[in-house]
């Protein structure tokens, strides 16, 4: 896998979490979004917003120490980060799939 630039959806991403802009948050996944915590299942703007209030922007998490590789499918990205806030704290590979320019899947894999 390559090094690659950190494409605009996923440096929506981080960026609207360290302001704590849920609106702009939300906006950086598609409609029908796919995102997987640790196992935890959330699908569509209504469930990243829900995992948002509980397990990001509601936790005051911040995000620094990005390093992205290109994955193994097209337009899919490993990220690694380091998050700091009131919930989970420490750095790991998330793992983005973009369409159309915004995140339709997200997997944080456990650590």
């Amino acid at each position: 896998m390559a090094n690659a630039e950190l494409p605009p959806a996923i440096r929506a991403f981080i960026d609207t979490t360290n302001r704590g802009d849920t609106e702009g948050f939300v906006a950086s996944f598609t409609d029908d979004a796919y995102l997987n915590d640790w196992g935890r299942e959330f699908r569509g703007h209504d469930g990243v917003r829900s995992w948002n209030r509980t397990d990001n922007i509601g936790k005051q998490s911040r995000f620094s120490d990005v390093s992205v590789v290109n994955g193994t499918e097209p337009d899919s990205y490993d990220v690694t980060l380091t998050v700091t806030g009131n919930g989970h704290n420490g750095s790991g590979t998330l793992k983005f799939q973009l369409r159309d320019g915004l995140i339709q899947s997200l997997v944080i894999p456990e650590s």
